[in-house]
């Protein structure tokens, strides 16, 4: 296996200003083009129509507007759409209602019953019919983020138990600095590639934030190996520039393969134009990216730089 010699500690100001550039233009773009909320969250209804020929998209939009009363509604056709055999020649029509409303069972058959009449020779069926309460989506987003709060508690716990003798409790901070990396470079992806923030969204942090640790405790277990065999009188770039370059060819594979596999899952997405499989694929690609970089880049310069911080203070004390 190769041995790198990379110096990480002396480099970890251009690691830090590479991150920094990636979150800054997640900012621009999103102050620019904001935040899209899924009806998961915010309430509202989407619903998938397949069909054959040709029809008017605005005609279908004031069809969907009258039989349900609704204005605020907007329609996407999307064009030779795959079967799960792979046939071709389906049509896509999107309806999405604005604001909060969700939509009855009721005026779901008005709709296909005014578009049926309307286009008879299209053959309309409903694929796929998402309604949420708006009180509901906000409940279900709270628990979301709770459920990643505690995630995070349970993991500074952990890791500062584990990793007692080199510094747990700075280890297990510094390791949650470097998730929290991740997570806002996963959320800058749904922003950039404009995907609604939706269940894909947690489920993706949850992976990551169990990934990228992995893959940081695996450095630190190595700086714990390390400190032992080369002594405690060591310097701590030393044991940490020495440490990761032994586990990094590990951590390259490890990503690689991973980054493989999903990014295959993506590819047979949007061959099949699969959009809940290609909103978690296409974010994870990122994600398994921006872990292995934290987890090399991020989180063992900084628990370094915390160690000699301690340590000056302690001999500026003495």
């Amino acid at each position: 296996m190769k041995q790198f010699h990379i110096r990480f500690f002396e480099n970890r100001k251009k690691y830090y200003l590479i991150s920094l550039a990636i979150i800054l233009i997640g900012l621009i773009v999103n102050v620019i083009f904001g935040t899209q909320m899924d009806i998961q969250f915010t309430g509202g209804a989407v619903i998938k129509y397949s069909f054959t020929g040709e029809v008017n998209q605005d005609e279908i939009a004031s069809i969907v507007s009258d039989a349900t009363g609704k204005n605020t509604v907007s329609v996407v056709i999307n064009e030779n759409v795959k079967t799960a055999d792979g046939t071709e020649g389906l049509k896509n029509a999107t309806v999405s209602f604005g604001g909060t409303d969700s939509i009855s069972l009721e005026e779901q058959s008005a709709v296909m019953e005014k578009l049926n009449a309307a286009y008879p020779d299209a053959g309309f069926e409903v694929v796929s019919s998402n309604s949420v309460n708006p009180v509901m989506g906000k409940s279900f987003f709270l628990k979301c983020l709770i459920a990643v709060l505690i995630a995070a508690v349970l993991l500074i716990v952990y890791i500062a138990l584990r990793f007692r003798k080199i510094g747990g409790a700075a280890s297990g901070v510094m390791a949650i600095v470097a998730l929290l990396h991740d997570v806002v470079i996963v959320y800058f992806t749904f922003v950039i590639f404009r995907i609604p923030l939706n269940d894909n969204f947690i489920a993706v942090i949850l992976t990551i934030l169990g990934y990228s640790l992995n893959d940081t405790i695996v450095v630190y277990d190595r700086i714990r190996e390390n400190r032992r065999l080369l002594g405690p009188k060591v310097e701590y770039s030393v044991l940490l520039n020495t440490s990761i370059n032994q586990t990094l060819t590990r951590s390259i594979y490890t990503s690689l393969a991973t980054f493989i596999s999903v990014a295959v899952v993506f590819v047979v997405g949007m061959i099949y134009d699969l959009s809940s499989i290609t909103t978690f694929a296409l974010p994870m690609m990122v994600g398994v990216v921006a872990g292995c970089f934290s987890s090399v880049c991020i989180a063992g310069p900084l628990y370094t730089a915390w160690q000699y911080h301690k340590k000056n203070k302690a001999e500026k004390a003495a």
